[in-house]
């Protein structure tokens, strides 16, 4: 198990140039392509509640199984809100926000929390000003029509999208995106790390030949650059004219 560390080890001091590089390269791109080239996207998002038609007093009635109710009806709406008979006023109404009743209905979000009478309407778009506008429209729009379909008045309003705001974007997350990058690359850079290892069968250092061959290092000849050799060589010759020299003055 300790050899098995010290090879992984090994691999990986061989190819860390090859790591950082890969890793700096697709950090500095996902930050790249985030910061600059993905546009943001806004979420705006508008709450209503659910409730009990009034009695003839005026006053809601609220005992559990009308709570019960009011909580399936949540899914009832849900469907109903994403259908043309909702959508297709929307877009008549609203011309100016430039979308079929189709491409509302793929564009909206709805969502609840179990077990609640609280249904929330959202939007996401590049514009948040624009997506707040939809998002109302899309509610009263709904809230004008529920009791036609329905037979009951039953929505109110929690809050509305204020198209004012100036929120952050949802979207991108540079941070995210560099994080995510940060990853893929460093897991794909050292799987390239030991992928070229294990192709590389050329055997380089004596470690390389006990491990393939399990022989001994008997000799090493170490290899020599032309500028060592050019060197040698000037020293040679230089020994060279000293014993000659050495030979004259001795005759």
């Amino acid at each position: 198990m300790d050899f098995d560390l010290k090879a992984v080890m090994s691999v990986l001091r061989k190819r860390l140039w090859l790591i950082v590089l890969i890793v700096a390269i697709s950090c500095t791109a996902a930050g790249i392509v985030s910061y600059f080239f993905m546009k943001p996207v806004y979420e705006a998002s508008t709450k209503l509640i659910i409730n009990s038609s009034p009695d003839q007093a005026g006053f809601v009635k609220l005992d559990l199984n009308s709570v019960n109710t009011n909580i399936s009806l949540v899914t009832t709406y849900k469907e109903i809100i994403k259908t043309p008979a909702i959508m297709d006023i929307v877009a008549k109404d609203h011309p100016e926000f430039g979308m079929t009743s189709e491409q509302l209905i793929n564009k909206i979000k709805l969502s609840s929390v179990n077990e609640t009478q609280v249904l929330t309407i959202s939007i996401q778009d590049s514009s948040y000003e624009k997506a707040a506008h939809i998002v109302n429209a899309v509610f009263q729009v709904f809230q004008s029509q529920i009791p036609k379909i329905m037979k009951v008045d039953n929505v109110i309003l929690l809050n509305q999208a204020d198209p004012a705001k100036q929120p952050r974007p949802i979207k991108p997350d540079p941070l995210l995106n560099i994080a995510l990058g940060f990853l893929a690359s460093l897991m794909l850079s050292v799987g390239l790390a030991f992928l070229l290892e294990y192709m590389d069968d050329t055997v380089k250092t004596e470690a390389d030949v006990e491990r393939y061959l399990g022989l001994p290092t008997l000799a090493l000849i170490t290899q020599i650059d032309e500028q060592d050799l050019e060197t040698n060589k000037g020293s040679l010759s230089s020994e060279r004219k000293v014993g000659e020299l050495s030979n004259v003055q001795v005759r």
